[in-house]
């Protein structure tokens, strides 16, 4: 026998009296359990713990219960991405033969899955502009089983009428289901609110530093609940434990990135306003913002990070600008802790047809600005030299 030590047990955790102060990540992709009857306790919930990771991990489970604090409720459930976390809802809550209504400018991807991937399965939709109720009424069928809103829409920034879209759920018995990915639960509690179903893309501003891919999504319903975690194991929408143990410690700076950011989106909106080469600027706090009233009464002052423009030289005046401002981020993303541009309709957009982007209003002119939390001085600094370059 070998004099050599046995290096393949594993060596037991140390015990300390005192305790981590950061949480400690925990990436073991099995848990051991003492004997059959204790991995039974555990799987009929007489007991808590882990088994198997992607059916849940300790560094999940801190994450979520973080966002829970902060939409209000409880059992969150953290996925591998902001799709991954539709995809478990939707897939988890309807079966063939169903129908779902969703606001007509949700994030892209979602776009897709509701008109090309939800088909295939038997499940139709129907997009409704969700700033007129009435739009949205007029879309609901007897097969009508849920409603997908986001609050504010990606890219044009409108305000969804959602006490309006609430009561209509109510009203017919739908499952409102709120992506609250671009107001947060700061600008918007949508649980609270009164969403049945309330969805994050923690990617974003959540973790905030684009550095991590994660979904999250709370269900108010045990029932709803079981079905969305159930079809998320299932499907292997398995989060990582390094990314929620990154995404928590975004979690921790939160409140001041979320201030920060917001107090330059303003700033930058009225530099934009100002400025020749921009024809229309969208931004919810300003006066002009076609539903301001509605954003001031629903958010409570809470603008957001997230602001639009639109420049009136087509593609090469936007080709100018992204290359007029090198240490602006031009990517396909929103809430990082530094400003990121992106040009929807060669991004996010760019499976529509020309016809559908116009529709909305995304012209080849048409820019997002995701508003970190530089100096602002830097930010006009940067933006004017950019937009000079335009003319």
């Amino acid at each position: 026998m070998s004099d050599r030590p046995n290096l393949v047990r594993r060596t037991p955790f140390p015990t300390s009296v005192s305790r981590a102060v950061a949480t400690p990540l925990q990436p073991s992709v099995v848990y051991a359990s003492p004997d059959p009857d204790a991995l039974d306790a555990q799987y009929e919930g007489r007991a808590s713990g882990y088994t198997y990771g992607r059916e849940g991990h300790p560094n999940a489970d801190v994450l979520a219960q973080m966002i829970d604090r902060m939409e209000g409720g409880e059992g969150g459930i953290v996925t591998g991405s902001g799709m991954s976390a539709v995809t478990a809802t939707l897939l988890g809550l309807l079966s063939n033969g169903d129908h779902i209504v969703g606001g007509n400018q949700l994030y892209g991807r979602s776009l897709r899955m509701m008109t090309q991937d939800l088909p295939r399965w038997g499940i139709t939709a129907t997009l409704a502009d969700p700033t007129d109720v009435a739009a949205m009424e007029a879309a609901i069928t007897p097969a009508t089983k849920l409603l997908l809103i986001e609050v504010v829409s990606n890219p044009t920034l409108r305000v969804a009428d959602m006490e309006g879209i609430e009561a209509l759920a109510r009203e017919h018995g739908l499952i409102l289901v709120v992506d609250n990915t671009f107001t947060t639960p700061y600008a918007f509690p949508a649980y609270a609110r009164g969403a049945d179903v309330v969805i994050h893309s923690v990617t974003k501003l959540l973790a905030g530093h684009s550095d991590v891919t994660l979904g999250y999504v709370l269900a108010r319903d045990p029932a709803q609940r079981k079905a969305i975690y159930d079809t998320n194991v299932t499907l292997g929408l398995t989060p990582s434990p390094w990314d929620c143990w990154m995404a928590e410690r975004g979690l921790y700076t939160f409140d001041m990135r979320f201030e920060r950011a917001q107090a330059n989106a303003a700033a930058l909106a009225r530099l934009f306003a100002d400025h020749p080469a921009v024809e229309t600027v969208l931004y919810p706090g300003r006066p002009d913002h076609p539903d301001h009233n509605r954003a001031g009464a629903l958010l409570g002052g809470q603008w957001g990070n997230m602001v639009s423009f639109r420049l009136g030289g087509g593609r090469a005046a936007a080709n100018a600008l992204a290359r007029a401002a090198p240490e602006i981020a031009f990517a396909p993303t929103l809430g990082d802790v530094g400003t990121t541009l992106s040009h929807p309709a060669s991004s996010s957009h760019r499976g529509l047809t020309p016809e559908g982007r116009a529709a909305l209003g995304i012209t080849e002119g048409f820019f997002r600005v995701s508003v970190g939390c530089e100096p602002i001085e830097l930010l006009q600094r940067d933006f004017k030299t950019a937009l000079d370059a335009t003319l």
